[in-house]
């Protein structure tokens, strides 16, 4: 798996006025969070990524975050170690937790790992239970990926009135 580095977006920089946070579990190769960011940065949306949930922990720590995306099977580290199934479970829940406990919490939009129906009722109990704007499944096609766009749409216009952020 190729490492996704953290770039904050550059503060003086004035076409930047969105920070939209992307945590990603790294299952596809050709994944929606490399597309996304392409899309988004001509609006000034500044896409800063995360592969782990440490990784987004310290994105939340140094960059501020109008919106975020938080994939559930997010892995707490980036490590290849052979507990690696238990801490998938672990990142992206754990980084509603932090995002839930922000003096502003930003919107999220929680991307789940549907497996199985009692699977689906429990991320969907979780991110509701911690705050999630919206939950949707996995993105596969370029149809999710518009519907992803129209909930980060649908963000701005909630939760910014459809301005910007600041």
């Amino acid at each position: 798996m190729r490492e996704v580095r953290i770039q904050p977006p550059c503060p003086n920089q004035p076409d930047r006025r969105l920070n939209l946070l992307l945590s990603y579990a790294g299952w596809q190769p050709d994944p929606w969070v490399e597309r996304l960011p392409r899309l988004l940065e001509p609006m000034g949306v500044a896409s800063v990524r995360a592969q782990s949930g440490r990784q987004a922990a310290e994105v939340i720590r140094t960059t501020p975050i109008h919106i975020a995306v938080v994939d559930l099977g997010l892995p707490l580290d980036t490590c290849c170690s052979a507990d690696a199934a238990n801490q998938a479970e672990e990142g992206g829940p754990r980084l509603l937790e932090i995002l839930n406990r922000l003096a502003e919490p930003p919107p999220t939009v929680v991307v789940r790992t549907s497996r199985t129906h009692r699977d689906d009722c429990r991320d969907l109990s979780t991110a509701l239970r911690l705050g999630a704007f919206a939950v949707i499944d996995r993105l596969r096609s370029d149809r999710d990926l518009e519907l992803l766009l129209e909930v980060l749409r649908r963000c701005m216009t909630r939760f910014y009135q459809g301005r910007w952020p600041g």
